[in-house]
C-alpha cells in the first residue's frame, strides 16, 4: 500500500481541526496509509532575535529530516513553493508514488521550515498565497492529498 507521512511541528490543539484531519485520513485510507509525526516546537526566549529563531528552525529541521521514511519523495510546504492546481498536484504526486511508493510532507512551526529541510525536499509547494495557522494547513494538505488521490483513481472531483 502507498504511504503518505506528514512530519509537522506542533499538534492539533483545536477539536474541530482534529476532527477534520481524522475525516480526511479516514477517506485517504482507501488510497494510502497516512502516518502523522508530530514534533515538539523549539522554545524561543526572544521571538525578535533572528539568531534564536534560526537556531530553533535548525534544531526542528534536524529532527524532521531524521524522521523521513527511507526512499520517500519529500515535499516542503512553504510560502515560496509553487502553487499547482489540483490536476497538476495529482500528476506530480502520482509520478512520485509510481517511483517511490512513499510521500513525505513537511509542515514547519509558526516560523516556517529550516533552510536545510527546504533544500533537502524534492519539491516545494505552497497551498495558497494566504497565511493560515499550521493546524489548518495540515487539514488543507490532507484535503489536497485526498483530492489528488481521487484524480489519480479517475474519480470525479469538484472543480
Amino acid at each position: 500500500m502507498k504511504q503518505a507521512t506528514i512530519i509537522s511541528v506542533g499538534t492539533l490543539k483545536e477539536k474541530f481541526l482534529r476532527d477534520a484531519a481524522a475525516e480526511y485520513e479516514k477517506r485517504l485510507s482507501a488510497f494510502c496509509r497516512v502516518e502523522n509525526i508530530h514534533l515538539k516546537e523549539e522554545r524561543i526566549a526572544n521571538e525578535n532575535n533572528a539568531a534564536e529563531v534560526a537556531a530553533s528552525l535548525a534544531a526542528e529541521g534536524e529532527r524532521m529530516l531524521a524522521r523521513v521514511p527511507q526512499g520517500a519523495y519529500t515535499v516542503a510546504l512553504c510560502v515560496e513553493g509553487k502553487e499547482p492546481d489540483s490536476p497538476a498536484l495529482a500528476r506530480e504526486l502520482g509520478e512520485a508514488l509510481d517511483r517511490c511508493g512513499k510521500l513525505c510532507f513537511f509542515i514547519g512551526s509558526s516560523h516556517g521550515l529550516s533552510p536545510a529541510v527546504k533544500a533537502a525536499a524534492n519539491a516545494r509547494i505552497s497551498l495558497s498565497r494566504l497565511t493560515f495557522p499550521h493546524g489548518l494547513a495540515r487539514v488543507l494538505l490532507l484535503e489536497a492529498l485526498y483530492r489528488s488521490m481521487n484524480i489519480l483513481a479517475g474519480k470525479r472531483y469538484h472543480k
